[in-house]
């Protein structure tokens, strides 16, 4: 899960790295000063770990996704057609197997939109970032149903979005989908 991933890189970083500060956006001489080319230097030392904890976030379940319908579409007839006609393996699986079988990974893809909102949110929250993952969970434990139904109307706007933009990549990728 992200907030154990973050956990780990935060203790990685303390006890193996002696990293001062981990927590927030800034190092403590940064937090109040003016913006200057020291101070992003500093942001771009904190933020990565969020950047990579919320990238690596759903990509164990993506590689699952691919590489299952990699082996179903490689056991198809078209693609032992393709290689009995002596196409080079290379073109075979590039230009045969993977264009039919990254299909249901852009619909997958467009469902996860949300999901970055939703796992950089518990990422906020555990590494002290002054993002909206702390507001929201403050909203959620005053009962603050505006702000808290706020936030579930933009993640299913969020959704909504991911699955246009799923269509119209599905759409550029797979011929036979037209819209009329």
């Amino acid at each position: 899960p992200n907030f154990f991933l973050a956990l780990v890189l935060m203790y990685v970083m303390v006890f193996v790295f002696n990293s001062p500060a981990i927590g927030g956006l800034f190092s403590p001489q940064y937090a109040m000063a003016p913006w200057s080319w020291a101070k992003f230097v500093d942001m771009l030392k904190h933020v990565w770990i969020a950047v990579v904890v919320v990238g690596l976030g759903s990509t164990a379940s993506i590689m699952r996704i691919m590489r299952s319908n990699l082996l179903d579409v490689l056991n198809m007839q078209y693609v032992q057609t393709a290689r009995a006609k002596g196409l080079k393996e290379t073109t075979v699986i590039m230009k045969h197997a993977v264009r039919n079988a990254i299909q249901p990974l852009i619909m997958t893809l467009g469902m996860q939109f949300p999901r970055l909102l939703e796992g950089s949110m518990v990422v906020s929250i555990v590494l002290t970032l002054p993002t909206t993952g702390p507001m929201f969970h403050q909203a959620l434990m005053s009962q603050d149903m505006y702000l808290a139904g706020s936030f579930l109307m933009m993640l299913a706007f969020m959704l909504l979005i991911g699955n246009l933009l799923a269509d119209l990549v599905l759409a550029q990728v797979d011929p036979r989908i037209r819209y009329e």
